[in-house]
């Protein structure tokens, strides 16, 4: 590992003393963050660093843990004691002194939203400046005509009335009820007290009189008349003051009633001059479906609703509703509901023994949604007596408790729900008067449906086919959404649409959104740190992402990118290695230099690098068992009726450019269909003909990088559920007999055997007011969990504390005489995740360990040869070493006549597949095909596939 000492000359740097120019180097002295060994390192400001080395060797905690922290702690420690008292404080890294340090944005993989209203157009503004755009120059239609929609001034108004109906005699009128029920009284009332005779009522002028009302319960127009006039010219004043005053009374609107009894509308605001159908004045707002302005009312703006359907509340219609045909009532009890549903049954001639298909129909309407007649249910306490009462239905009665149920009660209500699109809105999530705004005879909507390629033609000459005055306002704006749309076309984003949902996409492409909106930011001086960018893209895309992490590195900012891309590493500035090993063998420099110098150093990045060390291309393919899943038909999102197949006990390989269609074959068409049948699942799949195959596999595992847990309690040894191994262990020691404990004694999240002072925590919080909070170890167990009486418990001198604090290599040898304990942590040290201790917090796991512990798990457990295993990207996190790791566990488990299923860019992978499907050839509409499948050796020699062009240069 590199020393830095003054004065000598930096090793890493060559020949400049360290502290020579503190704003020309970042300088980092004795870090120790988690598992880091009090490493020095300096590197120059204004390049584009690469951080590598193992997955848990301390990259994240040398980038994130140490370097982004103390940047924030130092934003924070900016503001005023009162101001962090709000706020909160950050913790002080566990790091001597960075010099050096700009302000530092950090762009995570972690940081996607869940929110269902952030889309890739909000995040990125394009969708902001496109309804700022249609705010101001977009044109009204109506909805009922389809004609442009007119707005004049008061000065307008008069002008058209005074020369169109010169000579002609008039009513003037002020719209006052427009279509709503009510007896109006009171307005009627009031017209009069304002001295007014005569009103228009559904088309009818009527004298006003008093105590006069109209039908409650109809629906009503009623128009007060203002004046009735002959237009002649000596009249003009008095026509501007009765004109004005109907504007006043009509709040900007007026119509007029001429000799033929025909009606002209005339608005401040834009109407359309045939039905009188008025717009408010548009605003961006008018277009938000976070705004009630502009939501759909029906799906308040989330384009889909969750509703309750026959179909889920009968999933069986062959079933008699006394053996659960109807879902929620399940199987026949002796209760106040079934008496109801039998007495309608009696009253149409059926029974409860009846297969629901056999009912009639409007029968069944009246189970589902009631009506008001009453039902007479026999009384058991009073024999001869009978119960009127009314029976409102059961999916009525689900709705109702949906709105006002319990949690549990709502929780129970999800299983009868259905997610569909929103019938009123048709998943534009806007209101429909919003959508009768155009550009170029294209709504907002359409517009947030395209991807960027598309909208990126769109935006193609705009100017032309918009008016003088629109190009006038429209300039500034439009030079904003082709500025953004051009960034995201930078990092090779091109296939996305605007309103797609920030929280289905991968971490790779959330952070590419994020990178994206930076370099719109146009930032300068700035240190940004990204974790892995490269996640989901296609190595076609990978120079568009370096690209782009130059230009921003170009306009004077430091980039600190935590990346295992081969061509990201030799097109950076600098490489930082950490290692050699990963946990507590990780933690040092191994090499620190410029992409020529380390290719020189002898450590295990340089040599995959330099293609010394390499992950062996099999030197045959396995032919499977000759059996197949067959899956067609699909035809969701971009896939043009995909006929998939996947040929069982093999090493399938998805692959294709980003946004061919991957994830929409595998995770919303495949997964669904094989969780429904598996595990009754009521996630839909996307459309599709037909399935075959289901008998071949006994189980589907989708093996993913989220969290084994939520909160610092969860750890490995809990999730792979070695743990209770352990604590029936302890509890079955000649110690554990006599004082009479069981598993539960040694458990640190229940009382008993935790200490209490900490409540099992092992660390209690100290608030300070001006300060961080403080984790201090409990003083009580002393970070141990337990309770003295529970750690004097021992097996072989350990105690159960001991036992957590163990790291997986150390277990193995520990536990070598209890086969159950043994078989789940043998797994974990064969996946190559020996360096963890087994109660290391989850939220401390990186996503490729996490991924790593499941299939551990997975591995460990007694397999039948017949499971279909699902991974997306799994070498996310992974470095070169780690990724042989991987292929080797995921190479047992297709030995043992598994078939595992990998979506993959990764070239390392896709050699290694037994078999490739290859999805494109594009990415969006001009995708989802199959390009080309089958061996390895055949796909590389496929012309239209880009991954070909790669995988040759592998397997050659």
């Amino acid at each position: 590992m590199p020393e830095l000492q003054e004065p000598k000359t930096d090793q890493i740097n060559g020949n400049v003393p360290i502290g020579s120019d503190e704003t020309e180097f970042i300088e980092i002295y004795g870090a120790r963050e988690h598992n880091l060994q009090d490493i020095d390192l300096k590197f120059r400001r204004h390049q584009l660093v690469v951080i590598t080395g193992i997955s848990g060797s301390g990259k994240s905690s040398l980038a994130f843990d140490t370097i982004y922290a103390e940047g924030q702690r130092r934003y924070m420690e900016s503001f005023s004691a009162y101001a962090r008292s709000f706020i909160g404080n950050m913790e002080r890294p566990d790091v001597d002194k960075i010099n050096g340090l700009s302000p530092v944005i950090s762009i995570e993989q972690k940081t996607t939203s869940r929110n269902p209203r952030s889309t890739v157009g909000t995040v990125t503004e394009v969708y902001d400046f496109l309804r700022l755009l249609y705010a101001r120059t977009a044109h009204a239609y109506s909805y009922l005509t389809g004609k442009r929609m007119t707005q004049q001034s008061e000065e307008q108004i008069i002008n058209h009335i005074t020369s169109y109906f010169d000579g002609k005699k008039l009513s003037l009128l002020a719209p006052a009820v427009k279509g709503r029920k009510g007896h109006y009284r009171e307005l009627f009332v009031q017209i009069r007290k304002a001295g007014y005779t005569k009103v228009r009522v559904n088309g009818e002028i009527q004298d006003l009189v008093p105590k006069m009302q109209v039908d409650r319960y109809k629906t009503h127009d009623i128009e007060i008349v203002i004046d009735r006039l002959k237009v002649v010219d000596k009249d003009r004043q008095r026509i501007v003051q009765s004109v004005q005053t109907a504007l006043q009374l009509g709040k900007g609107i007026i119509m007029v009633l001429d000799e033929d009894d025909q009606v002209h509308h005339f608005s401040k605001f834009l109407m359309d001059p045939e039905t009188g159908l008025a717009y408010d004045e548009p605003a961006p707002n008018t277009f938000s479906f976070n705004s009630p302005y502009g939501a759909c009312p029906k799906c308040n703006g989330l384009g889909q609703i969750e509703e309750i359907t026959r179909e889920t509340v009968i999933p069986d219609p062959t079933l008699t509703i006394s053996r659960g045909g109807i879902a929620p009532l399940g199987e026949y009890r002796d209760i106040w509901i079934f008496k109801k549903v039998e007495a309608i049954l009696k009253r149409n001639k059926a029974n409860l023994s009846t297969p629901i298909n056999k009912i009639p129909e409007e029968v069944i309407d009246l189970l589902l949604f009631g009506d008001n007649v009453p039902v007479a249910v026999s009384s058991v306490k009073y024999p001869g007596t009978d119960w009127h009462t009314k029976f409102e239905g059961i999916i009525k009665f689900l709705e109702k408790q949906k709105e006002q149920g319990s949690d549990k009660t709502r929780k129970w209500i999800e299983d009868f729900t259905k997610t569909s699109v929103c019938p009123e809105c048709a998943g534009t999530r806007l209101k429909k008067e919003s959508l009768h705004f155009k550009i170029d005879n294209t709504h907002i909507a359409e517009l947030a449906e395209m991807n960027i390629n598309q909208l990126t033609d769109w935006l193609e000459g705009l100017e032309e086919r918009m008016d003088e005055k629109q190009n006038l306002i429209a300039a500034e704006i439009l030079k904003e959404i082709r500025k953004r749309v051009g960034f995201l076309l930078n990092v090779g984003l091109d296939y996305l649409h605007l309103n797609r949902s920030l929280r289905t996409l991968s971490g790779g492409e959330a952070q590419r959104i994020r990178l994206a909106t930076q370099i719109g930011t146009q930032l300068v001086g700035v240190l940004y740190i990204l974790d892995e960018p490269s996640i989901g893209l296609h190595q076609r895309d990978n120079h568009k992402l370096i690209r782009a992490l130059q230009d921003l590195r170009d306009l004077g900012n430091t980039v600190i990118v935590v990346e295992h891309d081969k061509e990201m590493m030799l097109n950076s500035d600098f490489i930082i290695d950490i290692g050699p090993g990963a946990g507590r063998h990780g933690g040092h420099i191994v090499a620190a230099a410029p992409p020529k110098e380390f290719l020189e150093t002898p450590t295990t990045t340089a040599e995959y690098l330099k293609g010394i060390r390499t992950i062996a291309v099999p030197s045959k393919r396995r032919k499977g068992s000759g059996e197949k899943l067959v899956l067609k038909g699909a035809s969701g999102n971009n896939l043009k009726n995909v006929k998939l197949t996947i040929p069982l006990a093999q090493m399938v390989c998805v692959t294709g450019v980003s946004g061919s269609g991957k994830s929409t074959l595998i995770h919303e068409t495949l997964f669904p269909i094989l969780t429904r049948f598996f595990y009754r699942s009521r996630r839909e799949a996307l459309p599709y003909e037909s399935f075959d195959g289901l008998k071949l596999i006994d189980k589907v595992i989708e093996v993913d990088q989220s969290a084994i847990g939520r909160t610092p309690r969860s750890n490995p040894a809990t999730y792979t559920g070695v743990f209770t191994d352990i604590r029936a262990l302890f509890s079955e020691l000649p110690e554990g007999k006599i004082r009479g404990y069981k598993p539960g004694r040694f458990s640190f999240n229940v009382k008993g055997g935790r200490c209490e002072t900490c409540e099992g925590g092992g660390m209690k919080v100290v608030e300070m007011d001006f300060l961080p909070d403080v984790h201090v170890q409990c003083e009580t167990c002393k970070g141990k969990r337990y309770n003295r009486e529970t750690l004097e418990v021992r097996f072989k001198g350990k105690s159960i504390a001991d036992v957590l604090d163990m790291t997986v290599e150390q277990a193995v040898d520990f536990f070598e005489n209890q086969p159950k304990i043994l078989r789940k942590i043998k797994t974990l040290n064969e996946v190559g995740l020996g360096y963890i201790s087994l109660g290391q917090h989850a939220t401390t796991l990186s996503g490729g360990e996490a991924q790593r512990v499941k299939l551990a798990t997975e591995l460990s457990k007694k397999d039948t040869g017949q499971t279909l295993y699902i991974l997306d990207e799994p070498t996310t996190g992974l470095h070169f070493q780690d990724i042989q790791h991987l292929l080797d566990v995921l190479n047992k488990l297709v030995d043992k006549g598994n078939t595992v299923l990998i979506i993959e860019h990764n070239m390392d992978v896709i050699k290694m597949a037994d078999y490739i499907i290859d999805l494109g050839p594009e990415g969006g509409d001009a995708g989802g095909s199959i390009v080309v499948e089958g061996l390895p050796e055949k796909v590389m020699n496929d012309k239209k596939s880009y991954t070909a062009k790669y995988l040759k240069e592998e397997l050659s």
